[in-house]
């Protein structure tokens, strides 16, 4: 098990991992199993995406139309990140990726992205375990 350990600016903020996940996976020296890639935040999630900069501004895009940020949303008398809640239990909090003659099973555009809800910068830590 490893954590992999990232810095967001919050409010949508997707950042690619996959390079870190494969660092991980190399050094677990597992030739074929499952690698879990697992985020504990309850206002981020895992996804993958291809990671091409107009794609990411529409995925960004797509999330703001989905869930808003100004609404109305009764977490917000507690806490003003109602819509980041929201969007983190739409979106899982772990991936479970194929370990094949030792390397991460990937398709072509396929990168691993976690992507931070929250309406301010945070330092977040993902958990990576190979088996």
């Amino acid at each position: 098990m490893e954590k992999i350990s990232i810095s967001t600016k919050g409010n949508n903020d997707i950042i690619d991992i996959t390079s870190q996940v494969k660092k991980v996976v190399k050094k677990a020296n597992t030739k074929e199993g499952v690698c879990l890639v697992f985020s504990s935040g309850s206002t981020c999630g895992l996804t993958m995406i291809e990671n091409e900069s107009g794609l990411v501004r529409d995925f960004k895009n797509f999330l703001y139309k989905l869930v808003p940020v100004e609404g109305d949303y009764e977490h917000n008398k507690i806490d003003d990140n109602g819509h980041a809640h929201l969007l983190s239990s739409l979106f899982r909090p772990s991936l479970s990726l194929p370990v094949i003659n030792g390397d991460l099973v990937l398709g072509q555009w396929q990168q691993i992205v976690f992507i931070d809800f929250d309406n301010r910068p945070r330092k977040r830590e993902i958990i990576v375990l190979v088996k």
